[in-house]
């Protein structure tokens, strides 16, 4: 399995980022798919996945309201569309995939995916 991201980059306080994440390898289709993120010093952050299957959706509350997660299924590929952007977004953000029905993150917490792409940086200038 393979996961591709790309679309990070610098932007203004305020402006949006969208990312793309490819998955390649897998041979079926029921997996779970999203974005962790870490920033200098903190602590590695789910903040948003989707279930290719039935579509459920996970946001992180620091997230929620800004960034959306949607899925192209032909494509296999899967985006984050960052809108409103903070400096405290700035992070590296890495896509993330496992198999299975269910989202990796919940209101109780995060487990770690079997599968990392190798990350992109996000920097938001004030």
């Amino acid at each position: 399995v393979q996961l591709v991201e790309s679309g990070g980059g610098l932007v203004q306080a305020g402006g949006s980022l969208r990312l793309s994440c490819t998955a390649s390898g897998f041979i079926y289709d029921d997996y779970v798919i999203g974005w962790f993120r870490q920033a200098p010093g903190k602590e590695r952050e789910g903040i948003s996945c989707i279930s290719r299957m039935d579509h459920d959706t996970y946001y992180a509350d620091s997230v929620k309201g800004r960034f959306t997660i949607s899925s192209d299924n032909a494509k296999n590929t899967v985006y984050l569309q960052m809108d409103s952007l903070k400096p405290e977004d700035t992070a590296v953000y890495y896509c993330a995939a496992e198999v299975a029905r269910g989202c990796f993150c919940s209101e109780y917490g995060c487990y770690d995916p079997e599968y990392w792409g190798q990350g992109t940086q996000v920097a938001v200038s004030s």
